[in-house]
């Protein structure tokens, strides 16, 4: 190993040990209890050494979690509030089945579970929530106005909103998701329009967070601080805390710190490639047989007509892949196949792209112990640099036994599809790495558009659309460093399948 390389390796395990930190010293002062009850997993935060404070209970969105929900936990917990949060049915670590009944018998659960912390004033409880949780906040808000004094609904959904119940409601929304911000001015007129009465219980106001969307709105500062301040309001609390939660900056730093750990040992780890300074080695009769001239320009022609049916490969797969999905919703019931809510759809068109793609590939290495050996190692770098510190950050990356036995079968859908891309991209310069990381990202996003078009009950889709670009820029970072097909794709599905088994909600 070079100079170089070893100061990066130091460099980047320095960066891995601040980033553990910055995320540790945002608990400074909170206490934290994890536990379960009913089967309902929850998670408590609140100040040490408090005593009859305001309690908050904070509900997640469709495929989040309540660790996704921490913004605000940690937030509210600093300025003064005792925080309760937990796992919807079939979300994060809860087994159970999702069913709309459901929704409010755990958010019951959490009620009773945050009136037995010790920190708890049980007069002063409100409400927060996100999406398919802002649903379940408003709705138990509007049955239990004595109970809660304020509800916050963040990317709301839809409720019988009145203009006495619920109680001091406020309603967010981001600027890039146009459909809720209709909604919730819907909402709000419903809810007799705005206003500042919070001694009866009638405030009202709606806040649109700028430059957001459904998944990113819950990473905002301004969103975070909305929700404080109108609880103060609410409880007429006068918080001094400035706190303001950079966990997933911190989170960020150590993504891109592992990567760089990656590429400061990637010379130990690569495969040899003719492209590498490796000679060839010549055949034994090519030493005593002239070679085959070739006609002018054939070269160059073989070497576009190689460019083209990749090319082709990637613009073919997506819409195959949507017409096989659409092929089979006909079938069953599309949105819950492998035992996940839209997830296992996800991978089955994953499956059908990636061998389309293949198949117009038309060649691809055998596989050695060595390739399946370095195909796990960086299926272990990717876990803990994208996974590891999210358990604590953002999402559930712990699978629970009902997701971990989905995990091989969704990574191996998703392998052909990663196959072909390392074929593809096999001893490419970094110019066309970037071109096909690009080239990825757009047939990635324009085939999940069609799938939307063709099957709109898979609408959750849509909101996960901007993050196929980052998957992708990660894993053609990866392909770069090892610069083999094996390795590259089988660390790359065991990952994306195990991503796709943490984030989806279980199936009934």
């Amino acid at each position: 190993m070079t100079r170089k390389r070893l100061f990066l390796t130091i460099l980047a395990l320095l960066l891995i040990a601040l980033s553990w930190w910055g995320v540790a010293a945002a608990r400074t002062g909170l206490v934290t209890r994890t536990f379960s009850d009913k089967g309902l997993p929850m998670l408590y935060v609140a100040p040490q050494n408090s005593e009859k404070i305001p309690g908050v209970l904070v509900a997640h969105g469709y495929a989040g979690s309540k660790q996704l929900m921490l913004g605000y936990a940690h937030v509210l917990a600093h300025a003064g509030y005792a925080v309760m949060l937990w796992d919807f049915g079939g979300h994060g670590a809860n087994p159970a089945p999702l069913e709309r009944d459901t929704l409010q018998q755990d958010l019951n659960v959490a009620y009773a579970a945050l009136l037995e912390q010790p920190e708890v004033d049980p007069s002063r409880l409100a409400l927060l929530g996100h999406s398919m949780g802002s649903g379940a906040v408003m709705s138990a808000g509007i049955r239990n106005p004595d109970r809660f004094a304020a509800t916050v609904a963040i990317s709301p959904t839809g409720a019988r909103v009145t203009p006495s119940v619920p109680r001091n409601l406020q309603l967010q929304a981001g600027s890039w998701e146009g459909g809720f911000v209709t909604n919730a001015q819907r909402l709000l007129a419903a809810a007799g329009g705005e206003n500042d009465n919070f001694a009866e219980g009638r405030a009202r106001s709606l806040i649109v967070i700028p430059n957001a969307e459904h998944i990113t709105i819950l990473l905002r500062n301004v969103s975070h601080q909305a929700a404080r301040k109108w609880l103060d309001a609410t409880f007429g609390v006068s918080s001094s805390s400035n706190y303001v939660d950079r966990r997933m900056a911190w989170y960020g730093l150590h993504l891109v710190a592992w990567l760089l750990l990656l590429f400061a040992i990637s010379p130990v780890l690569a495969s040899p490639s003719r492209d590498r300074k490796t000679p060839l080695q010549p055949n034994p009769s090519e030493l005593t047989s002239p070679p085959t001239p070739l006609l002018p320009g054939e070269g160059r022609r073989v070497i576009l007509v190689g460019k083209k049916v990749r090319g082709f490969g990637l613009l073919l797969a997506p819409l195959v892949a949507s017409g096989g999905l659409l092929l089979l919703s006909r079938g069953g019931n599309i949105d819950s196949l492998g035992g996940l809510l839209v997830g296992g759809a996800m991978g089955i068109w994953f499956s059908i792209a990636g061998v389309v793609w293949l198949g117009i590939l038309s060649r691809l290495p055998r596989p050695t112990i060595r390739a399946v050996g370095l195909g796990l190692a960086l299926f272990g770098l990717l876990w803990v640099a994208f996974g590891a510190i999210a358990q604590v950050v953002w999402v559930q990356w712990w699978l629970i036994p009902a997701r971990l036995k989905l995990w091989p079968l969704l990574s191996l859908a998703c392998l052909p599809w990663f196959l072909a891309s390392g074929v593809a991209q096999q001893d490419a310069g970094i110019f066309k790495r970037v071109a096909w990381w690009l080239g990825q990202s757009v047939a990635l996003v324009g085939g999940f558009i069609l799938v939307l078009y063709l099957l709109p009950q898979l609408s959750f889709i849509y909101l996960l659309l901007p993050l196929f670009p980052l998957f992708m820029a990660i894993f053609s970072f990866a392909a770069a460093q090892l610069n083999e097909t094996w390795s590259y794709a089988l660390g790359s599905a065991l990952f994306f399948g195990w991503a796709i088994a943490a984030a989806f909600p279980l199936a009934s």
